[in-house]
């Protein structure tokens, strides 16, 4: 039994301490807006934050996270600038590595509100888009900014 506090609520799991958090978000908890890409940890499709750490969830071990705050994109609430941003923009193509660029970029811009363009890229950089929409989300990661200072 493994018990974790995602998006502001606890679970109690009944899952090996091996299994991949990816794994128990989608199968035992339900949130299916976390993907699964590579496998791997490389394409980023699995992304959440652990603790306000970007985090891959398909190589991490849910016995690693056990007690510590986990959000997915369904704990972003849906008027956060970035994803209004992500929405204004239309910012998907496929849309399937869409909620691990915007849990990264979420986690970028809590963290960094104003960060420049070189920052962003460098950041987003660890994320595959198989569309190529990368132009739109760098666009949209700079609108978000914008709403975050209107409303700040």
């Amino acid at each position: 039994m493994v018990e974790l506090y995602l998006n502001g609520r606890r679970y109690k799991v009944n899952a090996e301490e091996d299994t991949p958090l990816l794994w128990v978000i989608r199968e035992h908890i339900g949130f299916t807006g976390t993907k699964f890409g590579c496998g791997k940890g490389i394409c980023g499709a699995c992304t959440v934050l652990v603790e306000e750490n970007p985090t891959r969830s398909c190589i991490t071990p849910v016995g690693s996270v056990k007690g510590k705050r986990i959000i997915t994109i369904e704990g972003i609430p849906s008027d956060h600038p970035v994803k209004r941003a992500w929405i204004e923009l239309d910012v998907p193509q496929c849309g399937y590595c869409q909620p691990g660029q915007i849990v990264e970029a979420y986690a970028l811009l809590k963290k960094k509100p104003k960060a420049s363009k070189e920052e962003i890229v460098s950041v987003m950089s660890s994320h595959l888009c198989r569309c190529g929409t990368y132009g739109r989300i760098l666009k949209a990661i700079q609108r978000a900014q914008k709403l975050m200072e209107v409303k700040a």
